[in-house]
Parts: structure tokens; C-alpha cells; sequence
């Protein structure tokens, strides 16, 4: 029920009414799914393939953002699209080769990891488009790939503005899937906003793995958070993917509340989840497709999502959202709404005020560990 809830849930905020069912296999990456039926105003000729993380759909978080980009261009635009999910890193090349050799017009990976896996197949196929999801070519561009980019580290200081401001033991957490320089990101910018708000506060830090297993792994993710809230932190804010899953457990378990991080998760555990930081791949997903449809999208080149673009954002801390309401008992509902309600409208203006100042460019926050 919750993978089901949550699939409808995200395409439900981007105004959608149906499902795609495709679901993709790392041992028949050609067979595995049947591609998404057209739909929406207008049927499309155009052709979409995705090759998810290992941690794949119903991972509540990145996969599935990603996902809902593709669903709403089924729906708005009338697109076919596939998805495959590796079952380990050494298939995400022939995945991506099994997509570009059945005819799909453009191809999106999902996740820093599949870089050199693009690199390598890119080229045979030229009049094919790829784009990844976290990974900057920089001067490697090729001219049939396009990056898409995020500034997780400004959405990130906004959750860290709120952590300091909700805690009252002055110790909060940060639960990192693997530990690598774009979840980094993530980790920075949420000390950088917590030490803005209270600079004598303690952020406790720690990483589920140094290899990609860390984005699917909640019983050690749900380990470190425990160990965390054994040191007295009473907020935690995670960017683990899969693994975050365990964090969430763990803090509503222990009655500490949670951050949760990609989609909206605050409907995942009522009443722990004060809010989550959106890291929003399914704009991002949805405009490439159409921008392609339109003849308008630039290839060999990166678009980068922020604060200003809408690319990153605490959710709503005062309304429910549709993922918030929707297929959610009102027991449910009551329950994050009760806990939206904790929030001061001193600690709003507070996190508005910084939002402002890094959207203008009075606040540079940082991206790396100083």
C-alpha cells in the first residue's frame, strides 16, 4: 500500500490522474516492461527510456521523483517511456546499451554513478539523446548529452535553519547515503543552515557506506540514526535514498522527529516527518521532455536547479499538500497538520528571510567541506 500510495501521491502534486505501471528488470532490459501506453491530450512518436538507481521505483524519494517527471509527461504530453532498474552497478552499462540499441529517442540516468557507464555508450549512438540526473560533464561534453544539476545544498540550509530551530536538546543529525561529493552537498548545507541559526549547536554526521550500497541499505541507516538519538539528537535530517527509509523508522519509533529529503516523505511517518527537503527531478525530467518535443532543448551543455528555479524547497510548513491528503486517513492528516502547527511563525519568517537572502545572492551557501 505505501509503494502504491506514494507512486500516486507524487503524480497526483503534478496534477496527474493516472499511473504508468512500467516496471523494468536488469536481466531482460529490452523485455522486462512494456513501455508506458500513449496518453494525455496528444499522442507523441517520441520514445523515453530511464535507468533508475539499484534502489529502483517505490524508493520514495529519488527514483520516484524521477519516475513522476516521466508520468506527467505521459499524461501532459502524450510520451512513451520505459524504465530499468539494475540490480547491481555493473549493469548499468549494458542497461543504458539495451535502451539506446531498441530505438528509444532519449535516454535519462538516474544518479553520479552511471557517468562513466554514459560516457562509454554515448558515443556509439549519436543521433540519440542522453541526459543524467547529478553529474556534471563539465569540459567531457559530448554533443548528445545534457546534465541536470541541483543546488542541494541551499534546499539543504533551509533544513538545517529548521532542525536548529525545532531542537531543544541543541544536537541534531544528518544520515548520508553514500559518502561522495553530491551527498556532501547535502550535509554541508544543512551544517552551514543549522550554524546560521545556532552557531553553538552540535551536528552529528555519519554515512551508510562509501559506495553506492548506502543508498540501499535502512537497517545500518536505521542503526546510525539510533545511535544518534542515543547521543541525545533530536532532530535528523537524511539524504540516503533507499536507506532513509531506516532513519524514519527509527525517529518515530524514538519520538524524535525527521527531515526527509528528494520527495515529499512527511506523509511516510505522520507526526514525525515535520517537513522534507524537495529536490524537484521530476520538473527537471518533465521539461527536458518537453522542451524536446518543442525543438528547444540544448544538448552538450547543464541546466542547474536551485532556490531560484524551484529546483529545490523545504515543503509547505503550514498547508497540506496533495501528497499529504490523498489516500491518507484523517488520523493521518491530523497528524501532520499537528506538527506543521509546531512550527512558530518566527521560525517561518526565519526560514523565508534566509531563502530570500540565497535566492538574491546576499547568502552564498557552501557546496563543499571547508
Amino acid at each position: 500500500m505505501k509503494k502504491i500510495k506514494s507512486a500516486i501521491s507524487l503524480a497526483l502534486v503534478l496534477g496527474m490522474s493516472v499511473l504508468a505501471t512500467a516496471c523494468g528488470s536488469s536481466s531482460a532490459p529490452n523485455t522486462a516492461a512494456n513501455p508506458t501506453e500513449k496518453a494525455g491530450s496528444a499522442a507523441s512518436d517520441l520514445k523515453a527510456g530511464i535507468v533508475l538507481t539499484t534502489s529502483g521505483r517505490g524508493d520514495k524519494s529519488f527514483n520516484d521523483s524521477a519516475i513522476a517527471g516521466l508520468d506527467r509527461a505521459k499524461e501532459e504530453l502524450g510520451v512513451e517511456y520505459k524504465e530499468v532498474q539494475p540490480k547491481e552497478a555493473s549493469e548499468i552499462e549494458k542497461s543504458i546499451e539495451n535502451l539506446a540499441n531498441a530505438g528509444y529517442d532519449i535516454i535519462f540516468t538516474v544518479g553520479f554513478n552511471t557517468a562513466t557507464a554514459l560516457s562509454n555508450v554515448a558515443p556509439n549512438y549519436p543521433d540519440i539523446k542522453f541526459v543524467i540526473i547529478d553529474h556534471n560533464f563539465g569540459d567531457d561534453f559530448q554533443d548528445n548529452l545534457k546534465s541536470l544539476v541541483f543546488k542541494e545544498e541551499e534546499g539543504s540550509f533551509l533544513a538545517g535553519v529548521l532542525a536548529a530551530e525545532k531542537s531543544e536538546t541543541n544536537i541534531v543529525g544528518f544520515v548520508g547515503g553514500m559518502e561522495s561529493p553530491l551527498i556532501q552537498k547535502f550535509e554541508v548545507g544543512f551544517q552551514a543552515g543549522v550554524k546560521a541559526t545556532k552557531p553553538d549547536a552540535e551536528v552529528l554526521i555519519q554515512y551508510v557506506s562509501s559506495d553506492a550500497s548506502g543508498f540501499n541499505n535502512p537497517s545500518r541507516a536505521k542503526e546510525i540514526t539510533l545511535n544518534m538519538i542515543s547521543k541525545n539528537a533530536d532532530v535528523i535530517y537524511h539524504a540516503a535514498g533507499g536507506s532513509g527509509q531506516g532513519m524514519l523508522d527509527a525517529a518515530n519509533e524514538k519520538g524524535i522527529l525527521a527531515i526527509g529529503v528528494d520527495s515529499n516523505q512527511n506523509w511516510v511517518k505522520p507526526g514525525t516527518v515535520i517537513a522534507s527537503m524537495l529536490k524537484r527531478v521530476d520538473n527537471a525530467v518533465f521539461d527536458v521532455v518537453k522542451a524536446e518535443l518543442e525543438g528547444t532543448l540544448e544538448m552538450g551543455t547543464v541546466q542547474v536547479y536551485g532556490l531560484d528555479t524551484n529546483g529545490v524547497s523545504l515543503t509547505d510548513l503550514t498547508e497540506l499538500s496533495a501528497e499529504e491528503t490523498n489516500g491518507i486517513s484523517e488520523d493521518d492528516q491530523k497528524k501532520i497538520k499537528d506538527l506543521k502547527a509546531t512550527i512558530s511563525d518566527d521560525t517561518k519568517a526565519k526560514i523565508e528571510d534566509f531563502r530570500t537572502q540565497i535566492i538574491e545572492g546576499k547568502l552564498a551557501v557552501p557546496s563543499v567541506r571547508q
